[in-house]
């Protein structure tokens, strides 16, 4: 099987040339939210990578290096349509991980995951796939291989690049086909580490991450390392984390990885309990941990990463239709908007909500401009649209909203 990808790093002498050919340049502090843009066709995703060899690696956090966004994606439809709808400026500054959310029927899950690749993801935009949730189970009657073969293989027949993620416990049968993946794709794969309060790992020491190297048949540079510090949803959850996740990231830095990302999520696991008819502020406090971090940190360059607008936790099966909603990030919070079904056998009470959203104080300036979720979202209040959606439009608009704000502000003031 062939796919047609970009090859992975090979070395000093690939990742200099790479840079030089592809690097994004500091941004101008005048930087503001950039307009739509087309999904034509990129380069080489510059933004996704930190390459081996570049001025990037090794180096301190500093002002005026690149940071990337890694947001962790629950994989389901609305996730994927505001991949497809991103602006070229946000394409190039992040490194999606999607997490496949387990169902009943595994094998038409991950057939249905990988038509949304096809059909949504961006072209040469490299997706990194977590199966961590899934059973390691044959997907096939009679046949061998577990979800990340199956991913492997359907994602490469559909010419979609793919990096697995796996975990320092995973049995060696599941390390076995990540290396396969990883050959097959030539992108490499991402070591998952957590330092969660629920469900924090013990770092393997020399001998055990060798012998991990050695089973992905990977180098530590060809290694995206994801340390994830889980929910942190209080200031007091925060400081604990904190000194968890700069202890991982101190212990893990002695490696030469290809990058190095803390992510965190500190959206509720539902919105039971808000208000109806108003905006209710939640903290990001999953932002707030990684500045934390990142002031007292003095290792290589340290990426950003969040759950969107979800909870860090595989969310629960839906019972029912929700209430109109909209998860809306500002600059330091999510403005969150639950309004109350009016209307039955309809959603047209997201049209009420769209309107009070887009005349509210925390409708940015460029407006409509600022992402493909908020053009929708002043379709909406302007009745523009004949329908108002459902919770699958009302996620990707969010989404699509909360990609162009993190990305904007790491790119124009390096915090996120």
């Amino acid at each position: 099987m062939r796919c047609a990808v970009w090859p992975r790093a090979q070395g000093d002498d690939y990742g200099k040339t790479r840079l030089r050919a592809c690097a994004t340049p500091p941004l101008h502090p005048s930087f503001a939210f950039e307009p739509l843009g087309s999904n034509s066709a990129l380069s080489p995703p510059c933004g996704l990578r930190h390459p081996v060899g570049s001025d990037w690696h090794g180096r301190e956090q500093s002002a005026g290096v690149l940071v990337v966004y890694v947001p962790i994606l629950k994989g389901r439809a609305g996730e994927f349509y505001a991949l497809e709808h991103a602006s070229a400026s946000v394409q190039e500054r992040i490194r999606p991980v999607m997490e496949i959310v387990p169902a009943d029927r595994v094998r038409d899950l991950l057939e249905t995951f990988c038509d949304h690749a096809m059909h949504h993801v961006p072209n040469n935009m490299v997706l990194t796939v977590d199966c961590g949730a899934l059973p390691h189970t044959r997907v096939l009657e009679g046949d061998i291989g577990g979800p990340v073969a199956r991913v492997s293989e359907s994602l490469g027949y559909r010419d979609r690049p793919m990096c697995p993620v796996f975990r320092c416990l995973d049995e060696a049968e599941l390390l076995s086909e990540v290396a396969d993946a990883a050959a097959d794709h030539g992108q490499g794969a991402c070591l998952r580490v957590s330092t969660a309060v629920d469900t924090a790992e013990v770092i393997p020491d020399r001998r055990q991450m060798r012998e991990l190297f050695a089973s992905v048949r990977l180098e530590p540079e060809e290694i995206d390392l994801l340390v994830d510090a889980g929910p942190v949803l209080t200031s007091r959850t925060r400081e604990r984390l904190r000194a968890e996740a700069v202890e991982a990231l101190e212990s893990l830095s002695r490696w030469p990885w290809r990058s190095i990302c803390l992510a965190s999520g500190a959206f509720p696991a539902n919105l039971t309990g808000f208000p109806r008819g108003t905006a209710t502020p939640v903290v990001r406090e999953d932002a707030r941990l990684w500045l934390d971090v990142v002031e007292k940190w003095r290792g290589p360059q340290l990426d950003f990463g969040d759950f969107g607008v979800t909870n860090p936790r595989m969310p629960a099966k839906s019972r029912g239709t929700p209430h109109p909603n909209m998860r809306y990030t500002t600059e330091g919070d999510w403005q969150v908007f639950v309004y109350r079904k009016v209307r039955e056998g309809s959603n047209d009470d997201f049209f009420d909500l769209s309107k009070d959203l887009v005349n509210s104080p925390y409708w940015p300036a460029s407006g409509a401009a600022t992402s493909w979720g908020d053009k929708s979202l002043q379709d909406c209040a302007q009745r523009r649209r004949r329908k108002a959606g459902g919770a699958t439009e009302w996620r990707a608009w969010a989404t699509s909203h909360h990609l162009a704000v993190v990305t904007t502000r790491l790119g124009r003031e390096g915090r996120p």
